[in-house]
């Protein structure tokens, strides 16, 4: 029996050391942030959860999850669309449970038929699929889009749903979709890298019987390198009651977020990146 204890300790810690969900994304996933920058803290809940999103043994972006809430604060992503498939199925997140569980995200049946866990603890740490049922005038809006990656595992890896936020339909399928499909290649011109940080302001209305936070703005950002050492930089944000998006310039985007959020100066990006 102390044999076995001590194989789940040395078990737990061998977890802990190559987390997905980690104490910091400047230690565990900078490469998603230009320069390794990350959002102010202005920005954080009050119980955050800094998740590398990990899929198939590799980190794809990354996630500040509101566990009160149940959505993320934002995903913060490289952008290289390419085409292929939208993929099906939707994944959770394993470790928001505990760092003992796996390190990379699953399905709700993997999780309860290999795992023994049952959905009521599951359902305890973050959105679960049945929250998304019967909804009304609202689906499933992923802040990092499939449509941004290249190949199939990138792709899929936006399919959990803490990338997942209650959004307007008619928004998610019109004028969101516009910005993310049609916008983002006309302004990615020329760039030769481009990051971006897409988010969810905390709203006051819920869906699940008050599990699930909906959103009262969408917002992204992104910054590109130009050339050898030129930068630019834009922003959008939607009500999520809406379907209109308003383009704006990170600067003007980081101090609407200051006054929506009111926990202090937002910014988002490396000072490099222009305001203007």
């Amino acid at each position: 029996m102390l044999w076995l204890l001590l194989l789940q300790v040395w078990a737990s810690c061998l977890w802990m050391g190559h987390s997905e969900v980690v104490t910091s994304f400047e230690s565990s996933c900078p490469q998603f942030f230009f320069r390794e920058i990350t959002p102010s803290e202005a920005l954080e809940p009050q119980k955050p959860a800094w998740i590398c999103q990990r899929y198939k043994n590799q980190y794809f972006f990354a996630t500040l999850y509101d566990r009160n809430m149940r959505i993320p604060v934002y995903s913060a992503y490289i952008y290289q669309p390419g085409p292929g498939k939208r993929p099906k199925g939707w994944l959770v997140e394993p470790q928001l449970m505990g760092l003992a569980y796996p390190k990379t995200m699953e399905k709700e049946w993997t999780l309860i038929s290999r795992y023994n866990v049952s959905l009521e603890k599951l359902s305890k740490s973050q959105a679960i699929l049945q929250d998304y049922k019967n909804l009304t005038g609202l689906n499933r809006g992923h802040l990092n889009p499939n449509g941004h990656h290249h190949d199939y595992s990138s792709r899929m890896a936006t399919f959990t749903l803490t990338n997942i936020v209650p959004q307007d339909e008619k928004l998610n399928g019109g004028a969101w979709n516009n910005y993310e499909q049609q916008t983002m290649i006309r302004k990615t011109q020329g760039c030769n890298i481009t990051y971006v940080i897409v988010g969810a302001v905390p709203g006051n209305n819920y869906i699940a019987k008050g599990r699930v936070n909906k959103p009262s703005y969408l917002w992204s950002s992104a910054c590109c390198v130009v050339g050898n050492n030129h930068m630019k930089a834009w922003a959008v944000i939607a009500k999520n009651d809406q379907n209109q998006v308003e383009l704006l310039t990170l600067g003007e985007l980081e101090e609407m977020l200051t006054q929506l959020y009111s926990r202090g100066q937002v910014s988002l990006f490396d000072s490099e990146c222009p305001r203007e």
